[in-house]
């Protein structure tokens, strides 16, 4: 694979239709509940009220997580306007920041060829792709953290020179404290962690006072300390929250009933890694068998990725995007492999890739006997346009690189590659946008028209017995909480007068001859009439039902 990467054409086509695709892909779809529309609605209050200390949700105190997305989101509100490709800007930043890092690491660290491969490998991965599209907070840890374990690897590189070295160790240790500021903790416990871990496993000792612990726990503190001493100052009640409830309970209990069996990351790894599972192997055996010289990078890789994944699977508290951090290391060693690669791993990564695209062609005629509910059955029909494309793309990509297998074309590497990257990357974008017909019923996004159509300036709006995080945000409104607390209880414990606990005291607000809005469940519509309070449908599907007091409508149900 070495031709190719002398060729600036083709890399700057390549690169620059793959930013449009990326960029394009961050408003391509409605925002979905719960992660997309919390943290887009936290950032949209926090722009509307100019509180940048505080983070909030629903105008509740919301202290689960630190700001820095919230921030970034915010950020990208005032200069661009509210929007989903603007919720998801910050996301998809750090999506590219992992690919670019990714890519100058191991051209650096390696070889000009194991760096573009690598870069290839994260950006056609699946899951980074994908989850590079999805306003949640864990592609923002990690791009922060592959800012640190590239900085890591860059500022012990000794190949370097020392100002070098120097530069990439500080901004390893502002990769940490970004990630802190990201998720918490394990921004810092991680690769602390991964550093003590390969120290013992390399016996690279020396490893130690090459860090530059003064200079980069200055660096650390003063990124990170401002914010933490200033919430604690306006909220006392934040650092018992966030410090034991979100981290020491969340790690060793199930108090967010997140729990997963100890394999519940294994299936997630070998389809986030599509269109490279079948390589996964053979880069864990690079990173192992690898360098002897004083510092290992191979072996640093192989630590980062297995301690953060045993991390997870051990951990009481699971979701699929946890071991995204794992990725980029992932991808270097991939790509290690790859510049040695013979002809049997490019036939099983071809046939795998075939064979999927196969399958999801049988598969798709069979889908509308799936269900027998009108609406799923439309939200399925819906998304097999994207998906056919999806299975063409994979089912295309498997026969080239087989095809170019078999006539044993002189840069079969670098063929293979591109092909299984452009082809991976492309399936795996055109599988996501078939999830847009029903990510857009779950966002409530068809009732907004006529929600607003009710709404004015002095009208309640209500949410009964459940918090859609989507609707919030696209409405520009936030909600008074009724007989529910899910994730919002610690908040309303220190606000209680931003809530109504029960059915009862809300009815009394309800009656008082004032127009107002609920959006609710079926089964407490039912209750609500039983009990014979006014209601007025405005909108309602299979999950809710929108419903109005109007004062000069006054309907009440048998």
């Amino acid at each position: 694979m070495k031709n190719w990467t002398q060729s600036r054409a083709l890399i700057w086509i390549v690169l620059l239709l793959f930013l449009l695709s990326w960029l394009h892909g961050l408003g391509a779809r409605s925002l979905v509940p719960t992660d997309e529309g919390r943290y887009a609605e936290m950032a949209r209050e926090m722009l509307a009220t100019g509180d940048w200390l505080t983070p909030r949700l629903n105008a509740i105190k919301y202290f689960e997580k630190p700001p820095l997305q919230v921030w970034m989101t915010a950020l990208a509100f005032k200069l661009f306007g509210l929007g989903e490709w603007q919720a998801r800007l910050w996301t998809g930043l750090c999506g590219l920041l992992g690919i670019g890092l990714t890519w100058h690491a191991g051209r650096r660290v390696f070889s000009p060829a194991v760096g573009a491969a690598a870069g290839l490998v994260l950006a056609s991965s699946f899951w980074w792709a994908g989850l590079g599209h999805i306003n949640t907070l864990d592609m923002g840890l990690s791009g922060m953290m592959t800012l640190a374990l590239c900085g890591l690897l860059l500022g012990q590189n000794p190949h370097a020179g020392a100002r070098e070295q120097r530069l990439w160790m500080l901004l390893c240790w502002a990769g940490m404290a970004l990630a802190v500021l990201s998720k918490g903790l394990i921004g810092l416990v991680l690769p602390g962690a991964v550093l003590v871990l390969y120290t013992f496993i390399a016996r690279d000792w020396a490893i130690w006072r090459r860090l530059h612990l003064l200079a980069g726990l200055l660096t650390f503190f003063a990124i990170t300390a401002p914010w933490f001493i200033l919430v604690s100052l306006q909220n006392p009640e934040f650092a018992h929250f966030f410090f034991i409830h979100e981290h020491l309970q969340r790690f060793t209990s199930h108090v967010h009933h997140r729990e997963g069996a100890w394999y519940y990351f294994i299936p997630l790894l070998l389809v986030g890694l599509f269109p490279w599972t079948s390589v996964l192997l053979h880069g864990l055996w690079r990173g192992w068998r690898s360098e002897s010289n004083e510092f290992q990078p191979g072996k640093l890789l192989l630590v980062w990725s297995g301690f953060i994944f045993l991390f997870f699977s051990v951990s009481g508290s699971k979701l699929p995007s946890y071991i995204l951090p794992i990725f980029p290391a992932l991808a270097l060693l991939i790509a290690l492999h790859l510049q040695i690669a013979g002809r049997a791993t490019w036939i099983n990564a071809g046939a795998i890739m075939g064979l999927l695209g196969i399958a999801g062609l049988a598969i798709l005629p069979q889908i509308s006997g799936w269900t027998k509910d009108a609406r799923e059955l439309a939200h399925y029909q819906a998304a097999q346009p994207a998906a056919l494309a999806a299975a063409l793309l994979m089912l295309l990509s498997g026969a080239l690189v087989l095809w170019w297998v078999k006539k044993n074309h002189p840069d079969l590497r670098l063929r293979a590659t591109l092909t299984l990257a452009i082809g991976g990357y492309l399936a795996g974008q055109m599988a996501i946008l078939a999830t847009e017909p029903y990510g857009r019923y779950r966002s409530g996004l068809p009732m907004v028209p006529a929600i607003q159509a009710e709404l004015g300036p002095q009208v309640k709006l209500f949410a009964i017995g459940l918090y859609d995080q989507t609707l919030p945000f696209y409405l520009r409104r936030t909600m008074t909480l009724v007989a529910h607390t899910d994730e919002l209880e610690f908040g309303l414990t220190q606000e209680p007068q931003l809530w109504y606990p029960t059915l009862d005291g809300f009815l009394i607000e309800w009656q008082n001859g004032k127009k107002a809005i609920a959006i609710t469940r079926p089964d407490i519509l039912s209750e609500l009439r039983k009990r014979g309070a006014p209601v007025r449908v405005i909108a309602q599907d299979s999950r809710r039902v929108v419903i109005a007091n109007d004062p000069q409508e006054l309907i009440k149900s048998p």
